[in-house]
């Protein structure tokens, strides 16, 4: 910048006042200092490798250190409100999945940020579905089909796993619930793993967890597959059907994966983000590694993410509402 450029910022900040001009002005060093990544959850995880992922890249891109700041706590609340309370500078990025989309709902006047107003989305990084597996000693049950008839015949019976109300596999089985006029009943834990040991040692018949979190224990045959949940089948599970296919016209969770920043960021600033983070998301490399974990990646434009929150919100709200979900 030039020594005329910040005179005439100098003279013109009193009047400012936040206007767009300002901002864009701001915006003409971007960056020139540290960044820092938020992670609602523990380290560990996709949430996690896609920050890490960005960040390292993103610091020899930016020539700025950019650290990754795990922050989980109050189902992700705790992370979201702090992006949300931010400065507006553009150094304070979000990693934001499908359960972002559930807590307006699941919260409601307690939710102590805007879903909508409070957020700059920033890119639409990649998704992955749930697979539906069930116990492979399960009585009388080896496929979707028969899995909805017994449950409709045994309301209550079957005990389902998730990692805590709002994630994407408890919304998941909620939606299957109310599309199949079933009633499967739930047992919260403390993340995928406890949720799979759980079901090793016979404590829960059912669950929709995150295809790659799943593989080991299928490959192995101590989980069985029977669904996955997208529009087509998974990569890695290619003889698997979708639930659509097996019997549930209509049903469909993607997981997706994004990022966002706090409202009021300059364009210029969010335009610049955004192009870096797509380059790096759209690196064969990357693509591989997120492939190898069973995420696409979409490297979206900030609009793209912004219309899928637009979509994703109201769906997750209905699901949440109708079914009477509670935060356990």
């Amino acid at each position: 910048m030039t020594i005329a450029k910040r005179t005439l910022l100098r003279l013109l900040a009193p009047l400012c006042l936040g206007l767009t001009l300002c901002g864009l002005a701001r915006a003409d060093d971007y960056p020139s200092k540290p960044a820092r990544i938020i992670v609602p959850y523990t380290p560990g995880g996709f949430n996690d490798t896609l920050a890490r992922t960005v960040g390292d890249r993103l610091s020899k891109v930016w020539k700025q250190s950019v650290v990754v700041d795990n922050r989980p706590g109050g189902n992700t609340v705790l992370g979201n409100n702090l992006a949300a309370k931010a400065p507006a500078d553009g150094y304070t990025m979000l990693i934001t999945p499908l359960p972002f989309s559930a807590l307006p709902a699941l919260y409601g006047a307690k939710l102590p940020y805007n879903a909508t107003a409070d957020f700059q989305p920033l890119v639409w990084a990649g998704y992955t579905q749930n697979a539906l597996v069930i116990r492979p000693d399960l009585p009388g049950v080896s496929n979707l089909k028969e899995l909805i008839d017994f449950a409709k015949k045994n309301p209550g019976k079957l005990n389902y796993g998730s990692t805590g109300s709002g994630s994407s596999n408890h919304l998941s089985m909620e939606l299957f619930m109310s599309m199949t006029g079933t009633k499967m009943t739930h047992v919260p834990y403390k993340g995928s793993a406890p949720a799979v040991m759980a079901m090793l040692g016979g404590e829960i018949d059912v669950l929709f967890d995150n295809v790659p979190n799943l593989m080991q224990q299928i490959k192995a045959g101590k989980l069985k597959p029977i669904a996955v949940t997208g529009t087509e089948r998974a990569a890695l599970l290619p003889d698997t059907p979708t639930v659509q296919a097996a019997g549930v016209p209509g049903y469909e969770v993607i997981v997706w994966f994004g990022m966002q920043m706090p409202a009021g960021v300059p364009k210029a600033m969010v335009d610049r983000a955004n192009k870096d983070i797509v380059a790096i998301l759209k690196d064969p490399e990357v693509v591989k590694q997120f492939r190898d974990q069973g995420v696409e990646v979409v490297a979206s434009t900030p609009e793209a993410f912004g219309q899928l929150l637009q979509k994703e919100i109201p769906k997750w709200t209905k699901v949440v509402n109708d079914a009477g979900v509670k935060i356990e």
